[in-house]
């Protein structure tokens, strides 16, 4: 099939060389403007714009999709494949392709629609998300399915671990609908509609009068971006892992052990590796024994 490929981050990269590799001739790759990085002010190619050049394939990236509409139309394409692109495309987009446009998003739709579906899965302590492939419409994940793949949660997996998985899994899902694409019917939604907003910083503050449960799937789900945090003598710190703790609290909410175990309401929350502001990643072990005797309190 004669296809444009719609996609931005690392987790679009492996679709795109899939497709290519299913033998597709994908006549555009789409994908965010490069961004500023550092304070340097260079600017950085996004994943699929890296991995689309090196295939050989015509990029073009606008602010806008809707700027390409005339472009597209003169493509002749059969479909469009959306994976992570970043933006609601306008209706004269999608009118550009004879099969209209697939997505590959990362829930079990209509569960967590929208920009933060598997870190909203893990916050919330769903059992089992997945991956969806849905036609595209103008509304926000609202689209029919075409064929989706149910995987479990488990105890240690993080948002990252997760999107790789989903990743893996969605890839030969997107191969496997685009190869008969025009004989395939896809199903509407059914079941309650969840939002999957945005994430925000705030979100992630620990506090530790929850309960361990919500604050180790706080951590889970801000690895390895936004990032869970505290702060300690006010200042940040950031928990990059820590795991629930086998023992009740001994000590007031928020006091951290010799053990790097943190109070919480209804028992302790094992640090395992954290970042003080302005320092690299460390253990909490050894984050501990860097403040000697000072008494530890995060807030």
């Amino acid at each position: 099939m004669r296809l444009a490929y719609f996609g931005t981050p690392d987790d679009a990269v492996a679709p795109l060389r899939a497709v290519v590799d299913a033998g597709h001739d994908v006549a555009m790759v789409v994908t965010q403007p490069d961004r500023r990085r550092g304070r340097g002010g260079a600017t950085t190619p996004s994943p699929v714009r890296a991995a689309a050049e090196a295939l050989g394939l015509p990029v073009r990236t606008p602010d806008r999709a809707r700027e390409l509409a005339d472009e597209l139309t003169g493509l002749d394409l059969d479909a469009g494949v959306v994976v992570a692109f970043g933006q609601l495309l306008p209706p004269s987009v999608l009118a550009t392709a004879r099969c209209g446009f697939v997505n590959l998003h990362f829930s079990l739709l209509p569960r967590w629609r929208g920009a933060a579906p598997v870190e909203r899965a893990v916050l919330a302590g769903d059992a089992e998300t997945g991956v969806c492939v849905m036609a595209l419409d103008e509304g926000m994940d609202t689209g029919p399915v075409y064929a989706r793949v149910v995987t479990p949660i488990g105890p240690h997996d993080d948002a990252g671990s997760l999107r790789r998985r989903l990743v893996d899994l969605g890839t030969p899902l997107l191969v496997d609908v685009l190869a008969d694409l025009p004989d395939r019917t896809p199903e509407p939604q059914h079941g309650d509609a969840v939002p999957a907003p945005k994430l925000t910083v705030e979100e992630f503050r620990l506090r530790f009068t929850d309960p361990v449960a919500v604050l180790d799937r706080t951590v889970r789900a801000g690895t390895p971006r936004p990032g869970a945090w505290t702060e300690c003598d006010g200042r940040r710190l950031k928990v990059v892992r820590a795991e629930p703790a086998d023992r009740a609290p001994d000590a007031p909410v928020g006091t951290v052990g010799p053990d790097a175990c943190v109070c919480a309401s209804d028992g302790c929350l094992r640090l395992l590796e954290v970042q003080p502001e302005g320092r690299p990643v460390m253990t909490a072990a050894a984050w501990l024994a860097g403040r000697r005797d000072a008494p530890t309190v995060l807030t």
